[in-house]
């Protein structure tokens, strides 16, 4: 163990400011410092508040997680962080300190994609990743279906949604039924009470002629309030529970239907679940059944590892180390719309000295010495 890659990984995309350390695929600390309750009075994440946040948390949660795992910066193999995609001002914050960490410690840099971290995560649970792997990553950004034959530098798209991701559909019928921000785990909650049956919402993008991998949310998202709407107009008592649970099942039948499909298809007999919306009760128990019945192998991380944290992050940099991937330049910046066929960011320097021949040496096959053969002027560029 003590021969594999100890990384620290920084992740601020969103809301959350994760800082997570791993040796390998053994994960020693967690640390996540929240700011959605200051979001949450608003109904969604302000992206200002988001970036002032991470600001006052990054230090005292890379000094929480070094003190969770025992270890002293200095013995960190490599530093990796969420380069893309994001907000942008968060994601700067995170970019930022973690040239400002790898500097200091004279380590190499991993500028790493945030769909890409939500795959890898459950190496630290389930041990390496299947090659190739199928991933359903379901997020409030996000709605995805991936088959990533290498994690660390192939990784390609089968299908994405076209409107609402899953997650912020979920945040907006919240929003209709004024169950608060955010929407996921409440009404995860209220639809365990309530008939999946009771209402018969639409299921997007299922037809013969639709894209078979592609998702769409917002049409079921006007249904379901236009529904409610026509219920308090007419002065009956909406039944809450029911809609939940009917709303809540018209998203995941069409997600797992999609991904087992998908698994057929390309011949993969497993598949992936990620992001934050694989948190959900349900979502997770269908897919189970649905996996079963076809043959297929289920791989989701426990709910804690399914959120953004900087676990992840640290997770897919570990394997950018261990397999000898070529580390970001000092020029690295953040990327809001950063492609998930770009796993992590190599700078264009390294990818020549890496063609070169010049990539070896140094802990686990990398040369350390790159970093003081840079003036600081380049460090904020």
């Amino acid at each position: 163990m003590a021969d594999e890659p100890l990384v620290l990984g920084i992740e601020t995309s969103c809301d959350e400011t994760g800082v997570g350390i791993v040796r390998g695929t053994t994960l020693l600390a967690d640390a996540v410092a929240s700011s959605v309750d200051t979001h949450a009075r608003f109904g969604g994440v302000v992206p200002e508040i988001a970036s002032r946040a991470h600001l006052e948390a990054m230090v005292p949660t890379i000094e929480r997680a070094l003190r969770d795992a025992g270890i002293a910066a200095r013995d960190l193999d490599g530093i990796a962080v969420t380069a893309g995609p994001g907000l942008a001002g968060a994601l700067l914050v995170g970019v930022s300190a973690a040239k400002a960490y790898a500097y200091a410690l004279g380590k190499p840099l991993y500028g790493v994609n945030h769909l890409a971290s939500h795959i890898c995560v459950d190496q630290l649970e389930h041990g390496p990743l299947p090659e190739p792997t199928m991933a359903l990553l379901v997020s409030g950004g996000h709605s995805s279906l991936l088959l990533a034959p290498d994690i660390t530098s192939d990784v390609r798209p089968l299908g994405a949604t076209i409107d609402d991701a899953a997650g912020e559909a979920f945040d907006k019928i919240a929003r209709v039924l004024n169950l608060g921000f955010p929407g996921g785990p409440v009404i995860d909650r209220l639809a365990r009470e309530g008939d999946p049956k009771a209402i018969a919402f639409p299921r997007g993008l299922t037809g013969s002629r639709d894209a078979a991998y592609d998702f769409s949310f917002s049409g079921l998202k006007t249904s379901v309030a236009r529904w409610v709407e026509a219920k308090r107009a007419a002065g009956e008592e909406l039944p809450l529970r029911d809609v939940a649970a009917s709303f809540q099942e018209a998203v995941v039948d069409v997600l797992t239907r999609k991904a087992v499909r998908a698994c057929k298809d390309e011949g993969v007999d497993h598949l992936m679940i990620g992001g934050g919306v694989a948190a959900n009760s349900r979502l997770r128990a269908l897919a189970q059944e649905r996996c079963e019945r076809a043959g297929i192998r289920l791989r989701v991380p426990r709910p804690g590892l399914c959120t953004d944290n900087g676990a992840m992050v640290a997770a897919l940099g570990a394997e950018m180390v261990a397999r000898n991937r070529t580390p970001s330049d000092w020029d690295l910046s953040a990327d809001s719309s950063l492609p998930v066929t770009d796993p992590h960011v190599p700078g264009a320097a390294r990818v020549q000295e890496a063609g070169a021949g010049h990539g070896g040496g140094g802990a686990h096959g990398h040369d350390h010495d790159h970093v003081h053969e840079v003036s600081k002027d380049n460090l904020y560029s």
